[in-house]
């Protein structure tokens, strides 16, 4: 019996799921944060290497018939062939494919192996793979590669536009008080002196999502107007990706995934089906109902020939659990 490990390397944890060729989960494990961008391939691997260290005794922990690894971080085809070959290089398996975690996203989501996906997390990315196999991405390197949004990026227009408010450079907003109320200081001041100097950790400015989409609802027009920029750059990483493929009037799934496309906030989400009603009418927007880690492995037993019954077990596995 063929096994696959499939990993799902994410900013916040990694999954790995070990699963035959027949679509059982044979066992599962769970580490810390994948990101080589910040610690360097071989530690970003070690991870994997903690994920596997919780499988049960027994279970094999190498040496498997192929690896699908769907990871953060793994954003530019070198990047991809640098991870495949520490995979390789660990003895994990021969038959390695790595892929950026968008494609986990899209395969968890999409009832077939085609589509397009728009995660938007921390960050945001996209990507699209048409009925040929022809694929559509993007760099995803941040504000570098012409990106906006995300949890992260979001926090930090939430805290520029704060700061003006407070100092009287921008428009009064409630997200000065917001942002003053969610670090536990009483000014935005203090909450930008508390990041200059370390004392509060930048990574956390993801947290003031739940407060811009709040004081959007409420009829603050700053905290609207980020919301809206939010939807526009989902909709536009989509539709780019649908216009590369020839699939704008074709009717394609679009998997949304990420913690601010999932939370069901009501103004984004109206927004979001206003924009694609008027730039990709055919588009079918879709939340994954699967975890990322059910993408890789749907993946990787694809690549192992599996047929609809392997694939229909593995599905049934995680959609109970």
């Amino acid at each position: 019996m063929r096994l696959v490990l499939a990993v799902d390397g994410g900013n916040s944890k990694t999954d790995v799921a070990v699963v035959s060729e027949r679509g059982d989960v044979l066992a599962t494990g769970r580490s810390g944060a994948f990101v080589p961008q910040r610690d360097g391939v071989a530690a970003a691997l070690d991870v994997v290497a903690a994920a596997l260290g919780t499988l049960p005794a027994g279970v094999p922990r190498g040496g498997f018939d192929h690896v699908s690894a769907c990871l953060a971080g793994a954003d530019l085809p070198v990047e991809e062939e640098a991870l495949a070959a520490e995979f390789a290089a660990r003895g994990l398996g021969a038959d390695v494919v790595v892929r950026n975690d968008t494609f986990a996203l899209l395969r968890a989501g999409a009832s077939g192996p085609w589509g397009v996906a728009v995660v938007c997390g921390a960050g945001i990315n996209a990507v699209g793979v048409s009925p040929t196999g022809a694929v559509a991405r993007f760099p995803a390197l941040g504000r570098l590669s012409g990106d906006w949004g995300g949890g992260e990026g979001l926090g930090a227009e939430a805290l520029w536009h704060a700061v003006r408010a407070e100092d009287g450079r921008g428009a009064p907003t409630a997200l000065a008080a917001a942002v003053a109320a969610h670090f536990g200081t009483a000014t935005v001041e203090e909450v930008v002196l508390g990041l200059h100097f370390g004392r509060i950790d930048e990574g956390r400015l993801h947290e003031l999502s739940p407060a811009v989409l709040a004081a959007a609802r409420d009829g603050d027009a700053v905290a609207r107007s980020l919301v809206e920029r939010q939807a526009e750059e989902v909709a536009v990483l989509a539709e780019v990706c649908l216009r590369r493929l020839g699939l704008l009037e074709t009717p394609t799934e679009v998997v949304l995934g990420g913690g601010l496309l999932t939370a069901g906030d009501p103004l984004l989400t109206s927004l979001l089906k206003e924009l694609f009603g008027r730039r990709a009418p055919r588009a079918r927007l879709v939340t994954a109902g699967l975890p990322p880690i059910a993408g890789a492995a749907l993946l990787g037993l694809e690549r192992l020939g599996a047929g609809e019954p392997a694939l229909a077990r593995l599905r049934a596995r995680y959609a109970s659990s």
